[in-house]
């Protein structure tokens, strides 16, 4: 098998434009990573750049690609299209046969490999192209984007078994999506990538419970995190953050626990609060916050409620501007205040009406903290 080195790899266009700016990535002998980021970021780039290897011919690469478009040729089986790649290497017609059907059986194709392409549903296009890459004995799979053109039903389906499949095979992987669901369930391990840059890269859950910074914080995370500008005070035992004119304590632990964030007392702090540590009735350890209801969406086991907190919302293009500042001392001078859009996620049947003023509950010990100069985590 193989295990993949990236050191500080660039990709600069001949307008001066970074698409990637020194990416450094170590992938595992037989490990999946994905690489997920916005639209942009430079995830495809990176993964062409490793399909490239400049000083390796592309005979000798032994790299399979899989692609958003199915590249399938319409004129041929779906046998022939699998095992076309073998053909062009001059591969025996029983060594092709033997290998196809083995690809036909992985992927539950044996009942269609008689079949044209246009006679097959999405995931099973998918299918077929993953078993031309199958075929090849790869030592590393590509997979850019590969289920973006299907529907959410089947997305889920194969999903699961690209993920078993490379398990079974233990083929190095690496998975380009911006489909952050995707790359949680999905990946070994997760790189975040933003404007050409490498954010962090760890399991799936370590980016959840402990983001670098306020963009992994954000992107991570369906609902997305609450992200709020937030004064630090603590004084003796207690401790607490001035949100806007509300006030929320938070335990004294909370903060002596973070060497970094001890010494923000007194000073601006960006909060970050997931869905799931609001809640609509009073818990052990849960404080009272009120808000103003903007949405609420019955999804049938749940009900996601979008909530308007008065404050200030954070935009990281004014960090370490000190505009944030500005804005809400002016927006308080002019008797006005600017809205926090947060979501929760509570039980199912409860019914709000948009406009609302409701109380909502945060879990004080469940917090993030970030630096507002720089964005990064407080520890």
């Amino acid at each position: 098998m193989a295990e993949l080195v990236l050191t500080e790899i660039d990709k600069v266009y001949d307008n001066g434009f970074y698409a990637v700016k020194d990416l450094s990535l170590d992938v595992a002998d037989g490990e999946f990573l994905v690489l997920v980021g916005p639209s942009g970021c430079g995830k495809t780039t990176a993964l062409r750049m490793v399909a490239v290897v400049n000083d390796i011919g592309p005979r000798d690469r032994n790299i399979a690609m899989v692609f958003q478009s199915y590249a399938l040729y319409p004129h041929m089986t779906v046998g022939e299209n699998i095992g076309f790649g073998l053909a062009l290497r001059h591969e025996g017609k029983a060594e092709i046969k033997e290998k196809v059907d083995r690809a036909g059986r992985l992927l539950d194709l044996t009942s269609m490999l008689t079949r044209k392409p246009k006679q097959l549903s999405g995931g099973q296009r998918q299918r077929v192209a993953m078993g031309r890459a199958i075929v090849r004995d790869a030592e590393l799979f590509l997979m850019d984007e590969p289920l973006s053109n299907l529907d959410a039903k089947l997305r889920v389906q194969m999903r699961a078994e690209i993920a078993s499949l490379q398990r079974d095979l233990g083929i190095t992987t690496v998975y380009v999506t911006h489909d952050q669901v995707e790359a949680m369930t999905m990946g070994h391990r997760v790189a975040v990538m933003r404007l050409g840059e490498l954010q962090q890269v760890a399991p799936p859950q370590d980016l959840y419970d402990n983001p670098d910074n306020i963009f992994v914080a954000g992107f991570i995370g369906t609902p997305p995190m609450t992200l709020m500008h937030a004064i630090l005070n603590v004084e003796g035992d207690s401790a607490g953050l001035r949100i806007g004119s509300q006030y929320l304590p938070i335990p004294r632990w909370v903060v002596d626990a973070r060497a970094d964030l001890a010494g923000k007392n007194g000073q601006e702090i960006i909060v970050g609060l997931r869905a799931e540590d609001i809640f609509h009735e009073q818990r052990e350890g849960s404080h009272p916050l009120e808000v103003t209801v903007v949405l609420s969406e019955a999804l049938g086991s749940s009900v996601h409620l979008t909530f308007g907190l008065a404050g200030t919302p954070v935009d990281e293009s004014r960090l370490g501007s000190g505009l944030a500042k500005e804005e809400e001392q002016e927006l308080t001078r002019l008797g006005h205040s600017k809205e926090i859009e947060g979501v929760a996620v509570f039980p199912p049947r409860l019914h709000f009406g948009t406009g609302d003023a409701i109380t909502v509950f945060a879990d004080g010990s469940r917090l993030h903290f970030f630096d507002v100069e720089s964005g990064r985590a407080l520890r």
